[in-house]
């Protein structure tokens, strides 16, 4: 561990956030679980002096956080995480027919006149088959693009897990 300045002293902002990030590599790493993060995390933000988060690091190998101005990070910035292809892409909703537009917009519309009848007693709860019905023909209408989509965030979720753990990998490979 480095040696700790002047442990009386009260710490920065900056030198609480070299200590949150010295300790979320440790965590990357291993040496302690989720639990004993969130204990040490506490404890960081609530220190005021040098002293008290020196002590919560006397267990942990480097990195330590850094004090002094200017020194802000516990360790050098790693190198950006590059994005695949797929999320550098704007969402768009698909183009709609007409038809396809009038059914997306009617369909929220019936159920809520539905609801409304039969909360009124204007209708028997029969009623409800209307916009049931209503929705299957929008179905019809939209096709399966909603699904997809869905699928296409999942894709990119473990595309994004798969770029974590390549990053983490190669984080524990560099000295």
């Amino acid at each position: 561990m480095t040696e700790v300045p002047s442990p009386q002293l009260r710490i920065s902002d900056q030198e609480r956030e070299s200590a949150l990030n010295a300790l979320g590599e440790h965590m990357s790493a291993g040496r302690i679980d989720i639990d004993e993060y969130g204990e040490r995390s506490a404890r960081i933000t609530a220190a005021k002096t040098r002293g008290e988060l020196g002590g919560l690091f006397d267990d942990l190998p480097a990195p330590h956080p850094r004090y002094g101005a200017g020194e802000v990070a516990a360790t050098p910035e790693p190198p950006p995480v590059p994005q695949p292809a797929a999320s550098r892409e704007v969402a768009r909703q698909p183009e709609w027919s007409s038809g396809q537009r009038v059914a997306a917009a009617l369909v929220p519309l019936v159920w809520i006149a539905a609801i409304a009848l039969i909360a009124t007693g204007a209708a028997a709860w029969p009623v409800v088959f209307v916009p049931i019905a209503f929705t299957a023909v929008g179905r019809a209408l939209w096709g399966r693009s909603f699904d997809h989509q869905h699928d296409h965030h999942r894709e990119r979720r473990e595309e994004f897990r798969r770029m974590r753990d390549e990053h983490r990998r190669q984080r524990r490979l560099d000295p």
